[in-house]
Parts: C-alpha cells; sequence; structure tokens
C-alpha cells in the first residue's frame, strides 16, 4: 500500500468507503446515516455509544462492519453479575504451577459492549483503560491491544428497568453518541424479506487493518483552516453555562456543557466527514454535520429543562442555528 501523496491517499480512501457501503448495504438495510457515523467513528480513531431500543440489529451491524474490514470481532454481553476480569481476563495456575494470563473479550479489534448500562460502575470502568491508553493491567502487568481498536457500546434508554446510567467521566471517553431510529416501512418490508428466505450473505473484505490505521494517521494529517478550528472550539465553548459564550437556552436549561474534548473530536470527526465526502480539507459544514452526535453526551440538561420539555437536540440544533 503504496500513496505518493496524501492527496492520493484521500482519493483512495473516499473510493474504499463507497466500496464499504455497498459491501454492507448487501447485509444491512437502511440504516446508512448509522453505518457512516460508525465509519467515521472508527477512521477517526474514536470509540461510539450507540443508543437505542432492542431489536435493531446493532449486533449484526458491527459485525457486518467488522468483516468488510477484516478485524476480529467479539461481543461482551454486559450484565448486573459480570466481573471486570470477565473483560480484561485474568490469571490462572497452569499445569506447570506458573501463572498463565489468558486474554479477555477485550483482546479484538472492534468489541461490542451489549448493554453497557446494565452492569455496575466497577465493571462499566474496566474498559476505561482499554478505550483510552490501548492497555489492560492485570496483576499489576500491562497488555497491550492490537491496534485498530474501537469499542461500541450499546445503551438501553435510561428510562428502563435495572440500568446505571454512565457517569460522565465515561461518557466523555466516547467520540460520538449516535441515535439508532426505527427503519422506515419499506426497509422493514425488505428486512423481512431477506432474513426470512433462510438464506444470508458474507461480507467480503474491503480493507485490512493495516490499511485502517494507514487511513487513522493520514486522517490527523489533514490540514484545517484557523476559520474551522475557531467555529469547532466557539461551538463547544457555547454549550457552557455562566461564560461570556453561552446562548440565554444554554443558561436556562443546562447544568454544565462540554469540555475541551468535544472540541478535539469536532475537529477530528470534521476532517473524516470531509474526507470521505472527497475533500482535502473540512469546513463549517462538516463540523455541524458531526456536531449533534460529539456534543449530545456531554451536555447535561437541568430540571428546568426537563419541566419545560426542552430536549438536548433542541438545545444543539439551535447552537448550529
Amino acid at each position: 500500500m503504496q500513496y505518493k501523496t496524501d492527496v492520493e491517499a484521500l482519493d483512495a480512501l473516499s473510493i474504499k468507503y463507497e466500496e464499504l457501503k455497498s459491501e454492507i448495504a448487501k447485509v444491512i438495510v437502511g440504516q446508512d446515516v448509522v453505518v457512516k457515523k460508525i465509519l467515521i467513528s472508527i477512521f477517526s480513531k474514536g470509540h461510539a455509544l450507540l443508543v437505542g431500543v432492542p431489536g435493531l440489529a446493532k449486533t449484526l451491524m458491527v459485525n457486518t462492519i467488522s468483516k468488510s474490514l477484516g478485524l476480529t470481532y467479539s461481543r461482551i454481553q454486559f450484565t448486573p453479575d459480570l466481573m471486570p476480569s470477565d473483560i480484561t481476563g485474568t490469571e490462572i495456575l497452569d499445569e506447570n504451577r506458573h501463572f498463565r494470563f489468558v486474554r479477555g473479550p477485550v483482546f479484538a479489534n472492534i468489541i461490542l459492549a451489549d448493554e453497557i448500562n446494565r452492569t455496575p460502575p466497577k465493571t462499566q470502568s474496566a474498559l476505561l483503560e482499554a478505550m483510552q491508553e490501548l492497555s489492560v493491567t492485570v496483576s499489576g502487568e500491562s497488555h497491550k491491544l492490537a491496534e485498530p481498536f474501537f469499542v461500541l457500546a450499546t445503551q438501553n434508554p435510561i428510562e428502563q428497568e435495572g440500568t446505571y446510567p454512565l457517569p460522565e467521566a465515561q461518557l466523555d471517553r466516547f467520540m460520538f453518541n449516535i441515535w439508532l431510529d426505527y427503519p422506515s416501512f419499506k426497509e422493514e418490508v425488505d428486512i423481512v424479506k431477506r432474513t426470512t428466505l433462510g438464506t444470508s450473505y458474507q461480507p467480503q473484505i474491503v480493507l485490512t487493518g493495516e490499511e485502517i490505521v494507514y487511513f487513522q494517521n493520514l486522517i490527523r494529517r489533514i490540514p484545517v483552516a484557523d476559520n474551522v478550528y475557531e467555529y469547532s472550539v466557539k461551538l463547544a465553548a457555547k454549550t457552557r453555562p455562566g461564560t461570556s459564550e453561552a446562548t440565554a437556552d444554554i443558561n436556562n436549561y443546562i447544568t454544565w456543557g462540554a469540555g475541551p474534548r468535544a472540541s478535539q473530536y469536532l475537529i477530528i470527526g470534521a476532517k473524516c466527514h470531509g474526507a470521505l465526502n472527497g475533500k482535502y480539507s473540512p469546513d463549517i459544514e462538516d463540523v455541524q454535520a458531526v456536531a449533534a452526535d460529539v456534543l449530545r453526551h456531554r451536555i447535561v440538561r437541568n430540571y428546568k429543562a426537563e419541566a419545560d420539555g426542552v430536549s438536548i437536540e433542541a438545545i444543539i440544533e439551535g447552537l448550529l442555528k
């Protein structure tokens, strides 16, 4: 895989993205926007939180994407009795009476953390080091994870019984918070047709792990104009109540806003969004395209917002206008 210039590499990434979309669409009906956001997260070297009711093919979607990318895949079902060692792995005494580390399911390229808010905070936090440091520590010894490494966590609506809301510090580790909605009527008809005939399609590998790491580094090298940097930082600053940038709605309805990590992810996400659409440098439209997914889990509403029925989505939409 040799490209003479970054421009040539960006052209190749745009072509590969179209091939990826086509291959994934052979298995997944609709959800094109969600698939694009997941791919942006992967190429941006970020993690994503997927929020939606059960039964919307989240597992199939992630499994299909991992196969199309030629990556190893692991699914962890989070339950109230799940222990941190069930995720990271544990040491066992072998037949030679030596301790040997047995790797847990976190040692894969793509991790589906299914229903992450079904398990207590102690187990949720077992993913924190892996997500941030690309390593896990067991019995004082650090074990590196293979790159690329991507966590896609699914979450039930908080209002459901038996859930443990993710702490803000852990939510901030996720680049995107992606809402998954029901399919349209036509899409659901297509889903039922495909899944009741007894046939299945195995997606072909479009990219390798080595190519993904190359494109992740390429995304970081994309130049950004100063006005785009300033717009991103100002957008994040507007979400912070009590500051000079805060709007009236923010001061009225928000307890606290997004930190500097939001500004970073707005730029990285905009770079990737622009690159996948054939641009060599992102503009303000690319920042706006990823803003809702970057901001919605970093802004906390107060009781007044809930009483007045003002949603996070409406607040973000007001900021973008």
